[in-house]
């Protein structure tokens, strides 16, 4: 028989006057009514009621008792998609929101699934099921076991708090009953925040011993919550962690803090405290603070919360547009290494930028204006250097500075591409605490110079483009040196992307000073097969050495060192880049390696420094230093990592860390082993061990990884 569409609007009247109403809407294969109060539907039946749909072989309405028998295989779905029953038989009344079904399973999320000898609806809200074994692991016919599980005998889901609630429930893993628990309750799949316990995590250390996190989540409205988290050791270690979020119409903020008594500083109460946040202003300004502060050097260490050895609190405010920035900033350090102190390096640092850039109209080119004022301030007030390190133990400096720069290009013959540039600079200095340079400095400073490119295109026979350009830049600058300190600048860097800059100096207690050419070429290949290659090399010509560098820089002389660079990058993620600079002699100054894999199952980053001992950029040893961090999926579930950093000045490895995941359709495991081999007079070197499992359909948040294969 052809199939029949029916619908419930045609029989008012007569047997379905209630449904009607509400529009619902019958199909099946074949359609007939019994006297005056039963309709039968047979074959293929489905059924559109109040955005549920119901599917079944058969369906009997009785209009006298407002009852649906059905006959399965059956499959309910809610109207948010989010549920799905499935069962054998089932007792509903007309509008499907109470009723009995036998052998029934409750889906959840398309994740989390419970089956149960009974289900009972009841006033369209709760499930009630018993007997029940609860997992969203795929179970297979030949090995019709879990990978784990919760029975239990009653289970009740509330479809609009979204909660389960579990009586008398067992946890199992792999058929293995590993925890009773008489009540319980957990958020269904849907639930993005609920108040309750979280998974827990063990962490074991060397220092601390082994520990137990279990963090409680609590809900504090729609935009606010908050997690504590109970730490726990073995070696007498009791720690409260904390965080506190909220969301505002304009921005958010975040507090992240904890709090410790543990015996490796017996009778002290240690912590960390952070406050971050971000919040939109009119004018489209942006309002970001991160403010972070610990009781002592080696509590973020020692509880795995950061390897910073610095820690600094700002609050800023800035925006960004087409031609103008403008932004203001106050910055606090606190120093966590042993080697400084918090009353001798600059604890606040205030700074105020304003940069624009115009068109100069009849003069052609680009023009552009930054006014900056810069302040930092030493809780010390010794005039003298007692440390030793080259700056005044109490030095409070604050400067204020205007630039002008201006560039314009001309295209000349044969493709020559020519531009002429220049910058003029004036400083206002205020410096206290400072037996040598105390008082107030002004400094003005000039700099013009021309710049010619060549370009040269060839492309080949099989499609490859290669471009060589080679370049020369022409600089005239004031050779006069005021007598200035010079904390900003000290740290210099040579490479690709200032080889023809006006000033190499990275802040603005220093510039590059005195004539100079600086000289490069480089060659770029563009394959078709979507590969590229480049390389750069260069040098710095000048008239005289006016000792601005120091030899780690390669800058330093009246000829720097070599400049040589090199990009590598093959489509399928792989890339490479690497710089050297170098002397006459081919010694190193200074080199730096980093190889990067991004493929679909290994990922991989790698880098090399390599840097001479130089005094004026702190750095009295040498530099030989090894750093790896890889990721490679062994399979569609296991997932291995490895990270590392080893010092050949030391000959010692700094830090080195080992992790595996395991990812599949209903949980996720990390363990993690890592070991720090460095040590100082406040912490000593540790290994820890971490392990945590995330069960996939209990509001974990984690998404489900790729689903184990049944065998035939």
């Amino acid at each position: 028989m052809a199939r029949l569409l029916a619908l419930v609007a045609l029989l008012i009247g007569l047997v379905l006057p209630a449904l009607a109403q509400e529009r619902a809407t019958l199909v099946s294969d074949s359609l007939q009514i019994t006297g005056d109060t039963r309709l039968i539907a047979d074959g293929n039946v489905e059924v559109f009621f109040k955005g549920r749909r119901l599917k079944a072989s058969r369906i009997v309405f009785d209009q006298a008792t407002d009852r649906l028998e059905i006959t399965g295989p059956i499959v309910l779905t809610e109207e948010s998609g989010n549920t799905l029953i499935l069962a054998s038989q089932a007792d509903l009344s007309a509008d499907m929101s109470e009723g009995i079904l036998t052998s029934a399973r409750l889906v959840l999320n398309q994740q989390l699934q419970l089956a149960a000898s009974k289900m009972m609806r009841v006033a369209g809200r709760y499930t009630a099921l018993q007997t029940v074994t609860a997992s969203s692991c795929k179970v297979c016919k030949g090995d019709p076991t879990p990978l784990w599980e919760i029975r239990a005998r009653r289970v009740v889901h509330d479809e609009v708090e979204r909660q389960i609630y579990f009586d008398r429930a067992q946890f199992r893993l792999a058929g293995v009953p590993v925890l009773y628990i008489p009540r319980l309750r957990m958020p269904d799949p849907t639930l993005k925040r609920a108040t309750g316990f979280l998974m827990p995590t063990i962490r074991t250390t060397s220092d601390l011993g082994t520990g137990i996190k279990l963090p409680y989540f609590i809900v504090l409205g729609k935009s606010a919550d908050l997690t504590l988290t109970p730490y726990v050791t073995t070696k007498n270690s009791e720690t409260l962690d904390l965080r506190y979020r909220q969301a505002f119409a304009t921005g958010l903020i975040e507090a992240t803090g904890s709090v410790s008594r543990d015996d490796l500083i017996p009778g002290k109460t240690r912590g960390y405290l952070r406050v971050k946040g971000a919040f939109t202003l009119p004018e489209r300004f942006l309002l970001t603070f991160d403010g972070q502060t610990v009781t002592d050097p080696a509590y973020m260490l020692d509880y795995g919360i950061g390897n910073e050895d610095r820690l600094d609190s700002r609050v800023e405010i800035k925006r960004t547009r087409r031609n103008e920035h403008i932004s203001a900033r106050v910055i606090s350090f606190q120093s966590l290494r042993d080697d400084e102190d918090n009353t001798t390096i600059p604890t606040v640092v205030a700074d105020l930028t304003f940069h624009r850039r115009f068109s100069l109209g009849p003069l052609g080119g680009e023009g552009g204006l930054r006014l900056q004022t810069h302040n930092h301030y030493r809780s010390s007030t010794d005039p003298l250097d007692a440390d030793g390190d080259g700056i005044a133990d109490g030095r409070d400096v604050g400067r204020i500075s205007a630039r002008i720069d201006w560039r314009r290009s001309f295209l000349l013959p044969l493709g020559i591409e020519g531009t002429v540039l220049g910058e003029v600079t004036a400083d206002a200095y205020s410096i206290a605490d400072d037996a040598t340079y105390a008082g107030n400095t002004t400094r003005t400073h000039g700099s013009a110079g021309v710049e010619l490119r060549w370009p040269w295109v060839k492309s080949g026979a099989n499609g490859a483009t290669h471009v060589i350009e080679p370049v020369v830049q022409l600089l005239f600058s004031s050779s006069t040196a005021e007598s200035l300190p010079n904390e900003d600048s000290a740290l210099v860097e040579f490479d690709e992307g200032n080889l023809f800059a006006l000033d190499r100096f990275p802040g603005s207690d220093a510039v590059e000073r005195g004539p100079r050419a600086n000289v490069g070429v480089t060659w770029t290949r563009f394959d078709p097969q979507g590969w590229s290659m480049g390389v750069t090399v260069g040098r710095v010509f000048r008239e005289a050495d006016l000792g601005q560098f120091g030899v780690g820089s390669g800058l330093a002389g009246a000829q720097s060192d070599w400049l040589a660079a090199v990009n590598f990058t093959l489509a399928d993620g792989l890339a490479l880049t690497g710089r050297l600079v170098m002397d006459d002699d081919m010694s190193l100054t200074k080199g730096e390696a980093r190889v990067t894999l991004n493929g679909p199952k290994t990922s991989v980053a790698t880098s090399m420094i390599w840097a001479v001992a130089d005094p004026l950029e702190n750095r009295p040893d040498p530099t030989r230093e090894l750093s790896v961090d890889a990721r490679r999926k062994l399979n569609p579930n296991w997932t291995a990592t490895f990270s590392g950093r080893y010092d050949f000045v030391a000959d010692q490895g700094t830090v080195a860390g080992l992790g595996l995941e395991f990812l599949n359709e209903c949980v996720r495991f990390d363990v993690s082993l890592s070991r720090r081999f460095t040590s100082s007079t406040s912490v000593n070197p540790t290994t820890d061990f971490g392990l945590s499992l995330d069960l996939v359909g209990f509001g974990s948040g984690v998404t489900g990884g790729p689903a184990r294969t049944c065998r035939q």
